[in-house]
């Protein structure tokens, strides 16, 4: 996948602060083969790779005037491709300690007050991916996709009695209610690779990974981008753990440039993605850190 990324912004004021999470993470099938980073002003920053996800954050301080942040990799998605129906759900008592915290509830997830909606609802239904893609499905079809209709304070709860949202909206709604009945389940940052353009240009995406068998696969309830195409950039509880850019400081911002294509060379095994029935997963152990 060929993903580009360019974000803009001017600081009026003496100075601003910025921690950015854009750059595709490491896994050991998520490979990042070749990529580049710009800004301008030509600014130092420093940079950490998060042991466990392999998320990847930059900070830098930018005095007053203006900041440019160009952004672009080859990445080599090599999916572990499975077949659902052997994916079954894994008891609290067997989680590794580690994936404990995709259990409780978040700021933007409160899957302790959907508890009894969620039993209700899909308790009866037999475990395993199934009933996981049943919370996937039941969230695609009774959330309308719409754009500017939630903000930054929207969670969960309130996707679930208004009925609307963007993707994060989506995936906080999944995710809640798939802890909600103890299937760990993450928020992960994208592009949204396959979108209809009528839905607007390129931009940021999220998804879901919720823990089966024996890792994190790949849900999309918005159901809006092919989920084999997803470069994986964030992953955390919610969206206030993986923003693409946290600012201290007055700034002016500008829509972000995204750009997102399959590089495709049938001779080397390199094909457009597609939908398809298998259950997709980036994740293989842990990541690899460079």
């Amino acid at each position: 996948m060929d993903l580009q990324v360019c974000l803009e912004y001017e600081i009026p004021g003496p100075g601003a602060d910025f921690l950015f999470n854009v750059q595709a993470a490491y896994t050991q099938r998520q490979l990042v083969t070749c990529e580049r980073l710009l800004l301008n002003p030509p600014i130092e920053p420093d940079y950490y790779t998060d042991p466990i996800t392999g998320n990847r954050c930059m900070r830098l301080h930018v005095p007053s005037g203006e900041l440019k942040l160009d952004y672009s990799a080859i990445v080599d998605l090599d999916h572990r491709r499975v077949d659902p129906a052997t994916l079954e759900e894994v008891s609290v008592q067997h989680l590794p300690t580690g994936l404990i915290e995709y259990l409780y509830p978040s700021r933007y997830c409160q899957s302790d007050r959907l508890f009894n909606f969620a039993s209700s609802e899909f308790g009866p239904l037999p475990q395993g991916y199934h009933r996981v893609q049943a919370i996937r499905n039941w969230v695609n079809r009774h959330v309308a996709f719409s754009p500017n209709t939630t903000n930054s304070n929207t969670s969960a709860i309130d996707t679930l009695i208004e009925r609307v949202g963007v993707c994060r909206d989506f995936a906080h709604l999944m995710i809640a209610l798939c802890r909600a009945v103890n299937v760990p389940a993450r928020f992960v940052t994208g592009t949204d690779f396959g979108a209809d353009p009528g839905f607007g240009p390129p931009n940021f995406h999220a998804y879901v990974e919720v823990y089966l068998g024996n890792g994190w696969y790949i849900f999309d309830p918005s159901g809006l981008a092919i989920p084999m195409g997803l470069v994986r950039i964030g992953t955390g509880r919610d969206a206030a753990d993986v923003a693409f850019a946290t600012t201290f400081g007055q700034i002016v911002s500008f829509s972000p440039m995204i750009r997102c294509s399959a590089v495709v060379d049938q001779s080397q095994g390199l094909f457009t993605p597609t939908h398809c029935s298998e259950a997709l997963s980036t994740d293989s152990g842990l990541p690899i850190v460079v």
